[in-house]
């Protein structure tokens, strides 16, 4: 039903126009973002199949990367179908309710793997700083209410996103989005009405999840650097350190691009909108794309493991 100023009122189907400027290119850049996701496909499913079959990786360290595998995996997924659709098979169309599905999917997903790699980073930092509490702190009961929590604390905060956006958004200047997929922001952008208390509460729920994980990270890895390098012995650091680094490649890899992807995308309009959807597309897909080889080269008994797959396999 349209309105007579030119708006539309809660339109049933949208339309993604995937990268604004790249139209041309778009068939193209799928083919590199296909790759990214089908190695991290591959690379998080052989993640999860290692830990699980290992009975010495069911550790609290194995089983926060299993989360993480296991995140990384559905957040490529609820994007780059989508996004292949949009770039290879021209099907822009998705309806209003299903966008505000795939909204929340993409803004729970990225939650939990900022909580994930919280848990990961604390599980460390009692692992390096008390060694001898480690199995008494990280017990299955405590592992599995952290599993819990960093679940629901991102997929209850999206929801009134949702609400404000279902409720009291209802005409809108266009039904075209610009963007691959259905990201807050963008879908706000929309709105011929007050955004105002949208878009607040859109940031409150991004420092609520990602800044606070993001100040309480870098604390404890500066408390397991202060640890680290009082260590007596050369060999106790070097080992401690090593099992940092994995954990510190991942922390950057998300952190550094959710920055530059969150500061372009609201820093106005003197940055190219292709840059900052571009960044966003990169912000969802490189971490998934790349945890799996970080921890697969930097974590001795994953490598061991995956080495023996398949040699087995090419025995067979």
């Amino acid at each position: 039903m349209s309105i007579t100023n030119g708006t539309v009122l809660m339109p049933l189907v949208l339309s993604l126009i995937g990268i604004p400027g790249l139209e041309s290119v778009q068939c193209w850049m799928g083919i590199p973002f296909c790759a990214m996701y089908i190695i991290a496909l591959i690379g998080n499913s052989l993640l999860l199949i290692i830990i699980k079959s290992e009975r010495s990786l069911h550790e609290p360290m194995y089983i926060f990367l299993a989360m993480l595998a296991a995140t990384d995996i559905a957040l490529s997924t609820s994007i780059v179908p989508k996004m292949l659709g949009v770039f290879w098979f021209h099907l822009p169309e998705i309806y209003f309710d299903t966008c505000l599905f795939q909204m929340w999917l993409i803004h729970t997903f990225q939650g939990i793997e900022s909580g994930v790699l919280l848990a990961m980073a604390l599980d460390c930092f009692v692992a390096i700083c008390y060694p001898l509490r480690h199995a008494t702190i990280f017990t299955c009961q405590l592992v599995t209410h952290i599993g819990v929590s960093v679940t629901l604390r991102p997929a209850i905060l999206v929801i009134p996103c949702l609400l404000l956006i279902k409720c009291r958004l209802k005409l809108y200047r266009t039904k075209l989005i610009s963007h691959t997929y259905c990201e807050h922001m963008a879908l706000v952008k929309l709105a011929a009405e007050d955004v105002y208390i949208s878009k607040v509460y859109g940031l409150f729920g991004a420092f609520i999840v990602g800044g606070f994980d993001f100040i309480v990270i870098t604390l404890s890895y500066i408390q397991i650097f202060i640890t680290v390098f009082h260590l007596p012995q050369k060999e106790a650091r070097l080992k401690a350190f090593n099992t940092c680094i994995p954990h510190i490649c991942v922390f950057f890899q998300f952190y550094l691009l959710a920055f530059f992807s969150f500061f372009s995308h609201r820093s106005g309009s003197y940055i190219p909108s292709y840059i900052h959807i571009t960044l966003s597309n990169l912000y969802l897909l490189v971490p998934p794309f790349l945890n799996p080889i970080v921890y697969g080269v930097k974590t001795k008994q994953i490598l061991n493991q995956a080495v023996k797959i398949f040699c087995s396999k090419g025995q067979t």
